[in-house]
């Protein structure tokens, strides 16, 4: 019988997470996970490379976890873990650190725009964090990393340090990752600024649909999303309030794009809006619910993630052990 490969993801407890999340990557990971071997994680480590407090952090690396559970991730089956409680992702990173190229860092589009915004006082952990990512996704044995269009080029960061370690060691220690870029729904945009991907860090919060927003709420900020010129409902590139709409039903129906552009012919922008809406409410407040169940009872929460981290520990440790032994680190004891 052939053994799955195995599949990676993560998200970051910066903040409760929002409708871009959820459709871009969560829904995804769902879907997903009775065909591959999955972890999934809450990369905490990757969080503090800008400022946290104490507070919202462990408040918000629980409700990242309690959303995953309640979208539907299956803990028997998906191994959910805090990044934070698996000390391996930090020790290969220092390995990898060691075979990535200062270059190749420089080069990263997200360190480019985030640094342009951050002044003098740039955190190293930002310029580095792409190889924290890299000994995410190879200590697992990863084969398919759900991303994005804008993660691309962090995996193939991960792919080239993979092959040069591969390559200087002749021996095939890891498994060269594959990126799995997502269609519509991947990248769902500010309903303010179609032009921006939705985001934690936005300016206006009006833009960003949060998934423990009210329905009162969500419907308020999709309604008040920014439409175009004209009146036509259609999916072009200059269109891309309307666009974006559209991305988010496709998301959510899983119907094709011209199936939704061809319903709303001779209407007009309030009824894709209107629809929209409850589409969202629909999807998001059973999950919003049940996310408060669990947060209700933290200590089965906080069981199912020590297990989840003690799962991926046994894997990592065992890749960890072969990359240490693959250099010439003299065993210490208890490793």
């Amino acid at each position: 019988m052939k053994t799955k490969d195995i599949m990676l993801s993560a998200i970051q407890p910066t903040s409760y997470p929002h409708l871009g999340n959820y459709l871009g990557a969560v829904k995804n990971w769902v879907k997903l996970q009775d065909q591959y071997r999955s972890y999934c994680f809450i990369v905490d480590l990757h969080a503090i490379t800008v400022p946290q407090t104490p507070e919202n952090l462990s408040l918000n690396t629980l409700n990242a976890a309690a959303f995953n559970l309640a979208a539907g991730l299956n803990p028997k089956e998906v191994t959910l873990f805090i990044q934070s409680h698996v000390k391996e992702h930090a020790e290969l990173a220092w390995i990898l650190n060691c075979f990535t190229y200062f270059g190749e860092l420089g080069r990263m589009t997200q360190f480019k725009d985030k640094s342009s915004k951050s002044g003098e006082n740039i955190g190293a952990g930002l310029f580095t964090y792409p190889i924290l990512m890299a000994s995410d996704i190879l200590l697992y044995d990863t084969k398919i990393v759900p991303v994005g269009e804008d993660q691309r080029q962090h995996v193939e960061l991960t792919r080239n340090i993979a092959t040069r370690f591969n390559h200087r060691f002749e021996k095939e220690i890891f498994i060269i990752p594959e990126p799995r870029i997502q269609g519509s729904g991947a990248r769902i945009m500010d309903l303010q600024d179609p032009t921006s991907k939705m985001s934690k860090s936005a300016q206006n919060d009006k833009g960003v649909v949060f998934m423990n927003d009210s329905a009162k709420e969500m419907e308020k900020k999709i309604k008040g999303a920014v439409t175009d010129s004209g009146s036509e409902i259609v999916y072009t590139p200059d269109k891309p309030g309307i666009k974006n709409l559209i991305d988010i039903q496709v998301a959510i129906t899983q119907k094709s794009i011209q199936e939704i552009v061809d319903h709303y012919q001779g209407k007009m922008y309030g009824h894709l809006k209107v629809d929209t809406a409850k589409l969202v409410m629909e999807e998001a407040m059973p999950i919003q619910e049940k996310a408060g169940q669990l947060l209700k009872d933290k200590d089965t929460l906080i069981d199912i993630l020590h297990d989840g981290a003690e799962r991926a520990r046994n894997h990592a440790r065992e890749t960890l052990d072969r990359v240490y032994s693959t250099i010439g680190f003299v065993p210490g004891k208890g490793r």
